[in-house]
């Protein structure tokens, strides 16, 4: 039966241009050298945003961007998402000042959801809530990080990993017969909240009076760093990743082969290889495509989206599974039929 389906029409990405290399980290962290900093995360280069540059920031030029590509106009956004962990500031909501920063419609909802690494799954599945319902028919959905202002210099286990950058995806409305986006398997373990924390900075544990996250010791990461617990992460990604895929699998009545291709979140190349090898996954159907810019956090699936489109690895018709995990810790997997 026809009815109103919300769908992806379009992506844009941004990336900062300042950038940190394995030849950098290799010189700060004399016992690792590049091919051993390749080796664990399958990163070259990450891009990181200047000292001024925010999340807020990168969030207006991916949107730009998308205004440029002729994906939308400015005039046609009813709603604005925008995912980030990093926001301009606790009060206003960035979303609000980037209405005003990108000339949208005074009548367009704006909000921020804080979650990091399957962001871009439950923004998904707001938007297609909000235009399948009736409320907006067009949703401009941005994900945008610049965790590398968490990161203490000395904490490589963090440093070789993370980069930043921004994607805007543009979530329209079509009289369609079958789903374009979803269903939707999500799922949250707070209980490891601990494993992926910026501890100080909240009402929990206030920052202190310079309200900055800078180096409280130059040696040590303080409680407004981030601290990653790898190995309980690594654990946790291995327990729930796959338990997902077969979850939405049997939800839609697909299997392995009938999904054309499969987009994780853009952790690292270990993490990525051992949850393709667990799940069966065939290598020339998964991606992996973080190697020039780093894991972006929620940003890491609609780049990868946009750059695989782009190459034509994913062409129009393909279903592709999309898949994010971490932080929250949380989780969310949802199909996409690739219609434009």
């Amino acid at each position: 039966m026809n009815e109103l389906k919300a769908y992806l029409k379009g992506i844009a990405t941004y990336l900062p241009d300042k950038k940190l290399t394995n030849e950098d980290l290799a010189n700060e962290y004399p016992d690792w050298d590049v091919a051993k900093i390749y080796d664990k995360t399958g990163i070259s280069v990450r891009s990181i945003a200047s000292k001024d540059e925010t999340a807020g920031d990168l969030a207006f030029r991916a949107a730009e961007k998308l205004f440029e590509k002729c994906i939308c106009k400015r005039d046609e956004v009813e709603f604005l998402i925008l995912c980030t962990q990093s926001p301009d500031y606790f009060l206003p909501t960035t979303a609000c000042v980037l209405q005003n920063r990108l000339n949208l419609p005074t009548s367009c909802g704006a909000l921020d959801i804080n979650l990091g690494c399957s962001g871009f799954i439950y923004g998904l599945s707001l938007a297609k809530g909000l235009i399948e319902t009736g409320t907006a028919k067009n949703v401009l959905l941005i994900t945008s990080e610049t965790y590398s202002k968490y990161l203490h210099q000395s904490d490589r286990s963090v440093r070789t990993i993370f980069g930043d950058g921004a994607a805007a995806s543009f979530i329209s409305s079509k009289i369609c017969d079958e789903d374009l986006i979803g269903p939707f398997v999500l799922g949250t373990d707070g209980s490891g909240a601990e494993e992926l924390i910026v501890r100080q900075g909240g009402h929990r544990i206030p920052s202190p009076s310079s309200g900055t996250t800078e180096n409280v010791s130059e040696n040590a990461p303080s409680p407004g760093h981030l601290y990653m617990g790898g190995p309980e992460i690594f654990n946790f990604t291995l327990r729930v990743v796959p338990a997902a895929v077969k979850e939405l699998l049997q939800k839609t009545d697909n299997t392995l082969d009938t999904i054309d291709y499969f987009v994780f979140h853009q952790a690292n190349k270990f993490m990525l290889d051992r949850l393709r090898k667990k799940i069966g996954i065939p290598e020339n159907k998964f991606c992996f495509n973080c190697s020039d810019y780093g894991n972006t956090v929620s940003a890491t699936i609609p780049m990868a989206l946009d750059l695989e489109i782009e190459k034509r690895t994913i062409k129009t018709g393909d279903t592709v599974m999309i898949v994010g995990f971490g932080v929250g810790l949380s989780w969310g997997a949802t199909l996409i039929k690739i219609n434009s």
